[in-house]
């Protein structure tokens, strides 16, 4: 991939793409519901393992369909509107891989919870992305629609950035308790 030509299709297009806030407290309600998750629990029993192993094997089938849905191409997409697309289609299909992988390599069932809601999100987006796929077809390939697919691509590798930055700060965090604990 020629990446001055990705660098200079993105500086062109400076500016029009849509890049929305979440709204204000995002934050502090998402780490109340982590919080409320990762405190809901009491005891361990037989079935909560099962259901661990269940939401990792869940978690493993939908990254394998969205893996293999991002590279079957049954209608028009990106990478038909024009070469530079192409390469840009190419550059997140790869982003998206390779921080799906990165995410399926969590498969410890206290990050569990994190991962299925993120690829439920990212099962949402493709979803999205498939219908665009067929605007794309209907409207001629009207920039609006352009535009509205490469910010579902943005949106996916957000999400999957925005998950694994937060099962690594929870683990630096478990990794600072359990130091500071061991040295009491």
């Amino acid at each position: 991939m020629n990446n001055d030509r990705l660098i200079e299709f993105f500086k062109t297009h400076e500016g029009a793409f849509d890049l929305e806030e979440p709204r204000a407290g995002h934050e502090q309600r998402f780490m109340h519901k982590l919080n409320a998750a990762k405190s809901g629990g009491g005891g361990s029993t037989a079935f909560d393992g099962w259901k661990s192993f269940l939401m990792i094997a869940a978690s493993l089938a939908l990254v394998f369909v969205l893996v293999m849905g991002i590279g079957s191409e049954s209608s028009r997409d990106l990478a038909n509107v024009s070469p530079e697309l192409a390469q840009t289609q190419d550059f997140f299909t790869t982003a998206i891989t390779a921080e799906l992988e990165k995410l399926n390599n969590q498969n410890s069932p206290e990050y569990q919870d994190l991962v299925v809601d993120a690829l439920f999100q990212i099962k949402l987006l493709e979803e999205d992305y498939q219908r665009l796929k067929l605007d794309l077809e209907d409207s001629g390939d009207d920039k609006r629609v352009i535009h509205a697919m490469i910010k579902n691509f943005q949106s996916r590798i957000d999400i999957l950035q925005q998950v694994s930055e937060q099962i690594d700060e929870l683990k630096q965090l478990k990794f600072t308790e359990n130091e500071n604990s061991s040295t009491l």
